[in-house]
């Protein structure tokens, strides 16, 4: 079975089911602009040979984390699988995506991109000087490459900035006396606003296809490479749980974004902010574990 076997009966009816779930996650209220959303939001869509969409089409969010497997393909674009995993190990974590502990137990190296310290030794490779300049690069190459129209967020940035982060602040130290960054301001900075890049669901979905289908742009083997480490490290410590039960390469945020890939045939994004303890969205979750069962889409079918 394939995507191609999705119906929108089907699909809506499943996001009728996942709404429910909203009131069994949480919003994060450590970030203030994100405590303030409307908990039960849902969008999802599917894109690739049919395209199927449903819930809140229109309401745009922040990627947060879902960022991260995308600054792993533009960096593994700009200076090669070598030089990027001289910064970042690609072994799974089975500690929080913000742990220090983790950090202080691999000598300073972070274990894989897709967690705090990952992403922000990975700015310390990005090209330009400043977190503005670094920010916008990357978003063109985005916008240019999936046909997108993602933005940054200046209030959602403005409520990150108005934290402390001193946790984001201490993993940037313990990276700066590894050199793996030169200056911490410049990469929390740069890391703050890749993160406080926004668009809609339509966005989330064509952002997927840089990875699920070849693309004259885009190396085959940076596919794979980004692909992989979601599947095994896309949704933090659960990420081996999922594995067994959706076999998709996956990626989370904060916001409630979710972000799925379907090899060869397209993806599946999803937007609901509740979220469980580890960070990712219960909605999203269930709908994506629904669609990967019910059309028989892992990858290990």
């Amino acid at each position: 079975m394939s995507l191609a076997n999705l119906t929108q009966a089907d699909l809506e009816g499943w996001v009728a089911q996942a709404r429910q779930l909203t009131l069994q996650g949480r919003l994060p209220d450590y970030i203030p602009q994100l405590a303030q959303v409307d908990a039960q939001l849902l969008a999802v869509q599917t894109i690739g040979d049919q395209n199927l969409i449903a819930g809140d089409l229109a309401q745009p969010f922040v990627l947060m984390s879902v960022v991260k497997p995308f600054l792993l393909l533009f960096l593994l674009e700009q200076v090669g699988i070598e030089r990027v995993f001289q910064q970042v190990g690609t072994q799974p974590s089975d500690q929080p995506f913000h742990s220090i502990a983790q950090l202080k137990l691999d000598e300073g190296h972070p274990r894989n991109p897709m967690i705090n310290s990952g992403a922000i030794a990975l700015t310390g490779l990005m090209p330009k000087a400043s977190g503005t300049a670094r920010c916008e690069a990357f978003r063109q190459w985005l916008n240019n490459l999936a046909y997108t129209e993602f933005r940054l967020d200046e209030k959602a940035l403005d409520s990150v900035r108005s934290l402390p982060n001193q946790t984001n602040r201490t993993i940037a130290d313990l990276l700066a006396q590894r050199q793996l960054i030169d200056r911490v301001d410049i990469a929390i900075d740069t890391y703050n606003q890749i993160c406080c890049l926004s668009g809609t669901i339509a966005d989330l979905a064509k952002l997927g296809l840089l990875l699920a289908k070849p693309h004259d742009r885009i190396f085959p083997v940076h596919q794979q490479i980004v692909s992989a480490l979601m599947l095994t490290c896309g949704l933090y410590e659960a990420s081996s749980a999922f594995a067994v039960t959706v076999g998709l390469p996956m990626k989370s945020g904060v916001s409630g974004a979710l972000l799925a890939i379907v090899p060869k045939q397209g993806a599946i994004a999803c937007y609901s902010p509740a979220i469980d303890p580890v960070g990712n969205s219960v909605a999203g979750i269930f709908l994506i574990e629904k669609l990967s069962q019910e059309l028989g889409l892992s990858v290990f079918r």
